[in-house]
């Protein structure tokens, strides 16, 4: 039913909760796990001298963060018994667009996110990466409730 499961990850233990979930899934379905982390590139609005050099710091660390969740999560799936994992690195100034682009790219046919289940004002100040990737998504997304 589903071949390639597309599996978004920020470090977080929501993320890995989805990891856990797709894992059943792709098991089930002899699927290919695709664990994407999104990266802003461009994060800093600014010219000159201090902006190259805090852009470049940046990179380094998210790089480095991206690298260490892309880690966790493969690990996981493989101990869980999924067979064919991949990992991405993708970019995009919005993180669901990068999601979205990914999913593309990658032909997935499932996405599996974690939601933190944030309400009200909190949820208004934070944004939901989730919410905007349901919004936006051709294919269908699974959501796990942290």
């Amino acid at each position: 039913m589903f071949s390639n499961i597309l599996i978004p990850v920020d470090g977080s233990t929501t993320a890995l909760s989805a990891v856990s979930k797709a894992a059943g899934l792709a098991k089930t379905y002899g699927s290919t796990v695709t664990v994407l982390y999104v990266i802003d590139p461009y994060p800093f609005t600014g010219v000159g001298a201090d902006f190259a050099y805090g852009q470049s710091q940046y990179l380094t660390a998210a790089s480095a963060e991206a690298n260490s969740a892309l880690d966790a999560a493969s690990k996981a799936l493989v101990e869980a018994g999924v067979e064919k994992v991949v990992t991405k690195m993708g970019e995009g100034h919005a993180i669901h667009e990068g999601i979205h682009r990914a999913a593309k790219e990658v032909g997935a046919d499932l996405i599996v996110m974690g939601s933190h289940g944030r309400k009200g004002l909190e949820k208004l100040v934070l944004g939901s990466v989730t919410q905007r990737v349901l919004g936006i998504s051709e294919i269908p997304v699974l959501v796990v409730r942290d």
